[in-house]
């Protein structure tokens, strides 16, 4: 097989290390948080697994405690906090979720499920303001817009449109 030449190399190489760069992390890979935040080559967390799927399944109440597990072990995962606050929030309880939804975001400021998720949680709170504070975290954090941005701004035009009456709810997905 005949060699390429150096310069033909070099070129291979970089549109390689170019694709690999656009490439898009798998959907819930991170629980909606930053790009790459978590890495692929750690094992997970059988617990945080078994957690998500509860979430998925609606099943809220039996998430939490796992999850508690979860950043009681590791404190520095955004993803686990963001979850727990979310599954608190949907079992009712929008406002215990805010310092939970705090700690995902001053573990990772850019934690975009987190802005749009306590975005949520202020407009259930009838807190305008402060989710719009979260909406335009989020608009500067989506270069190009993006699913959470989107979601938050719709719930937030819902409640400025109805005078404050359509909330996100704790039953809404």
């Amino acid at each position: 097989m005949p060699r390429l030449p150096r310069y033909a190399m070099l070129f291979v190489v970089l549109v390689l290390a170019l694709l690999s760069s656009w490439l898009p992390i798998p959907a819930g890979a991170d629980g909606g948080g930053s790009e790459g935040a978590r890495s692929s080559i750690q094992p997970e967390d059988p617990q945080y697994s078994a957690a998500v799927k509860a979430i998925k399944a609606n099943e809220y109440a039996k998430a939490i405690p796992l999850l508690e597990s979860v950043v009681s072990r590791d404190g520095k995962n955004a993803d686990a906090y963001n979850w727990l606050a979310y599954a608190t929030r949907k079992t009712g309880n929008p406002a215990g979720s805010l310092p939970i939804y705090q700690k995902a975001l001053a573990i990772d400021p850019k934690h975009r499920g987190a802005h749009e998720y306590i975005g949520e949680a202020y407009l259930m709170l009838d807190n305008l303001p402060k989710a719009k504070e979260h909406l335009r975290a989020l608009d500067s954090l989506c270069t190009f817009s993006c699913s959470e941005y989107r979601d938050l701004k719709r719930a937030v035009e819902a409640y400025e449109k109805s005078g404050g009456k359509s909330k996100p709810t704790a039953s809404s997905w």
